[in-house]
């Protein structure tokens, strides 16, 4: 899902990691996968991320583009659909039913812990 109205840079999904291969902290943003910005410190990486997705974020509106909609705000169902292999799907209905919950319970408790 896109949008044709601007989005506020900040409510982006940031995320600032060391990069052994550059040896920087790297800054990172989910819904901008294609943009990076190393830095010294953790601080300036974040800094550094967060304000060129804002530029890039300007530009598009600019350029009348679509942009990601952030992640923060995007609305989820709660539903999503999965193909497993039939031996998983049996081996976690005889857990679901030896917890005494049901098989989407126990599924959703297991994904939320990983």
């Amino acid at each position: 899902m896109v949008t044709k109205t601007p989005a506020k840079s900040n409510l982006y999904t940031y995320r600032v990691m060391w990069s052994e291969e550059d040896q920087e902290f790297i800054g990172l943003c989910a819904e901008f996968p294609s943009l990076s910005w190393l830095a010294d410190t953790q601080e300036e990486a974040l800094r550094g991320i967060t304000k060129l997705v804002k530029d890039v974020v300007t530009d598009m509106v600019s350029s009348n583009e679509t942009i990601p909609v952030p992640l923060s705000v995007k609305h989820y169902s709660g539903k999503f659909i999965v193909r497993l292999p039939s031996d998983v799907h049996r081996k976690l209905a005889i857990e679901a039913a030896e917890s005494k919950v049901s098989f989407n319970r126990y599924v959703s408790a297991k994904l939320a812990s990983e």
